[in-house]
């Protein structure tokens, strides 16, 4: 697929803001477990808080397309603060698709600006790949609803300002479950301690615990009993975008190779003069411009609404952080022993890049969601 002029531009603008404001400090962010909202604060300021949310409350109204091509080149940064920015998206776009005016008008600009950030809460201790299963409740209570249970693995929380909670309302199954807004100071609303993790350390991920968490009729999104499709559309976009973060922390990676193997020698020669590394790095460049190609053609599907679109994101994401976290940890084995160093910020980009092939649905969710369509299409 070309690229118009714009997108170029686009994507250009992107990659400049993560070579300036993201790469020089992403290890000692990932090293100090360091939140930059600062600089998420001036991210926003090229349109990055609300990529994909309309513009009568300040969003830029790109296309999944564009989205696509701003992740690969943030990741290019930092795959950990584009992670979390590609969430933050999500939680803008869910509220402009299935928010009321007075809801888009009360939470989007200031999402926009990322003066607020926002949490997306899905996934429970008990409820993970299994969406529709879960067990957080909200009962109407008068002219409000009150919410119980515990989300895990929530990007941003504590410091996040809205959070969109799934949430049971009425019977088994997924057309129980609704979707509210919640704000950071809900009476009820508390977090766990940031939880240790091997990658991702440049944001926080923390449990949300809601302890009869009130919050007003109006915090109901989209209607009673449609959280989970809006749980699901939203997450075709989020698999894109993670895609897309892999692809760009694959290319800091193959990048850092190639330079590395022109720069060092041994055995009497350079590294870049030794045929089987010469093979090595042509592999993993096919392999990321097969990614990319997937990538680009499954946000088209989801851009035009083909009715493929889904299996298109779920076969983009598998494919996609696969390849990634391949093509990251094979330019670290490419270093040798410098590989494995902090300082030269290759195995930040290999524990990073892990942890996408199992959040926005596992990789092996993925593989069941493309057979599952393969085979309602052959019956």
């Amino acid at each position: 697929m070309p690229l118009t002029d714009e997108q170029r531009a686009l994507r250009e603008t992107v990659a400049d803001f993560a070579t300036e404001h993201l790469e020089p400090h992403a290890v000692h962010w990932d090293q100090t477990k360091h939140f930059p909202v600062d600089v998420l604060r001036t991210a926003a300021q090229l349109g990055l808080g609300g990529v994909c949310v309309r513009e009568d409350v300040g969003g830029s109204d790109l296309t999944r397309t564009d989205a696509v091509l701003i992740f690969e080149a943030l990741a290019t940064g930092c795959p950990s603060i584009a992670g979390y920015v590609s969430i933050h998206n999500m939680v803008a776009r869910m509220i402009d698709q299935y928010g009321t005016d007075q809801q888009r008008h009360r939470h989007l600009p200031a999402l926009c600006r990322m003066d607020t950030l926002g949490s997306y809460c899905l996934t429970e201790p008990d409820a993970g790949s299994d969406a529709a299963a879960l067990t957080t409740r909200a009962r109407r209570d008068g002219d409000h609803w009150v919410l119980d249970g515990v989300k895990q693995f929530i990007s941003g929380a504590g410091t996040s300002g809205v959070y969109v909670v799934l949430a049971r309302t009425g019977g088994p199954g997924a057309a129980g479950i609704s979707a509210f807004l919640l704000e950071t100071d809900t009476p009820g609303l508390t977090f766990g301690p940031n939880e240790v993790k091997m990658g991702w350390n440049a944001q926080p991920t923390r449990q949300v615990i809601l302890d009869g968490a009130r919050v007003p009729a109006d915090a109901l999104l989209g209607g009673e009993g449609g959280g989970f499709r809006i749980a699901m559309s939203a997450l075709d976009g989020g698999r894109l975008n993670i895609a897309a973060c892999s692809l760009g922390g694959a290319e800091a990676a193959l990048t850092r190779a190639v330079r590395h193997l022109t720069e060092r020698s041994a055995f009497g020669g350079r590294l870049a003069d030794a045929q089987a590394l010469q093979f090595r790095l042509a592999d993993m460049r096919t392999e990321l411009e097969a990614a990319r190609t997937l990538l680009w053609r499954a946000a088209d599907a989801l851009d035009h609404g083909e009715p493929d679109a889904t299996p298109l994101c779920a076969m983009a994401k598998r494919f996609c952080t696969d390849a990634g976290f391949d093509i990251a940890n094979q330019a670290l084995q490419l270093h040798g022993g410098y590989g494995y160093l902090t300082e030269y910020g290759m195995e930040k980009l290999v524990r990073d890049l892990r942890v996408h092939q199992i959040l926005e649905g596992t990789n092996e969710i993925m593989r069941v969601i493309v057979s599952r369509w393969m085979l309602r299409e052959a019956a």
